[in-house]
């Protein structure tokens, strides 16, 4: 287990998925590296609807995955199936699944990067001396390999959906990374790219949440005018000082 920093009041929570690192990049990177034989006949187009289809999950089986229905690697396959159907291709068989995981599975790494902005906003942070870490719905040993892959290594505390048995929104998968941070939850910012589960979310479990929504879309943040918004992660030290 992490040992928690003490002796700071405020303090930093990341999400990891399209806060720190570009996921959807990198599943889309790895789709279309895997499939590329398969999809020859693919135009861009096609692809990066192929690639927005698998990276949205519209019907929402990682969700599914969250509360204990499907596996993992399930709720993958069936987002590729999904995309598949919608571009009339035929579905994959048992072998042809599994050959695809382990495809996916192994390549998909490869393909972790960090968002520009992360490693600048970790600087900062430890020149002012906040401690900081990650609050992820996945779990620790997957979401760790990620960080370090994607150059994240210096990111030390991680809580995951096994470390309290608990997803976002629920308050105890905040309140264990405030724990660890040795903070006041009032005063630890959550940083996260999805305004219900992670701004909402937080704030509701004593946090201050801050959506990154990085596209800047007008209509999309006044849907949600009760939250703070940024676009960029170089604005959170300047939250931390505004505390």
């Amino acid at each position: 287990m992490t040992e928690m920093r003490g002796g700071a009041s405020m303090g930093v929570l990341f999400d990891i998925d399209e806060t720190l690192v570009d996921l959807r990049t990198a599943m889309g990177n790895t789709l279309r590296q895997i499939s590329a034989e398969q999809l020859a006949h693919f135009t861009e187009a096609d692809w990066a609807a192929y690639q927005h289809l698998y990276a949205a999950d519209p019907l929402g089986y990682y969700d599914k995955y969250l509360v204990g229905e499907l596996s993992f690697t399930k709720q993958r396959l069936l987002r590729v199936a999904h995309a598949q159907q919608a571009h009339g291709l035929p579905a994959l068989d048992g072998d042809a699944e599994e050959a695809w995981n382990t495809a996916y599975e192994q390549v998909l790494p490869q393909h972790f990067t960090a968002f520009d902005d992360a490693t600048a906003v970790l600087d900062e942070l430890d020149a002012l001396g906040i401690p900081y870490g990650a609050v992820s719905n996945n779990v620790h040993d997957y979401q760790r390999a990620k960080l370090d892959a994607a150059g994240l290594q210096r990111i030390k505390i991680l809580v995951g959906i096994d470390t309290v048995d608990a997803a976002k929104p629920d308050p105890a998968i905040f309140l264990e990374g405030v724990r660890r941070l040795g903070t006041d939850p009032a005063r630890t910012l959550y940083v996260g790219d999805n305004p219900v589960v992670d701004a909402a979310g937080a704030d509701a479990a004593g946090l201050r949440g801050i959506w990154l929504e990085r596209s800047g879309e007008a209509a999309l943040r006044d849907e949600y005018p009760d939250l703070t918004v940024i676009s960029s992660l170089k604005a959170v030290p300047g939250l931390c000082q505004l505390s």
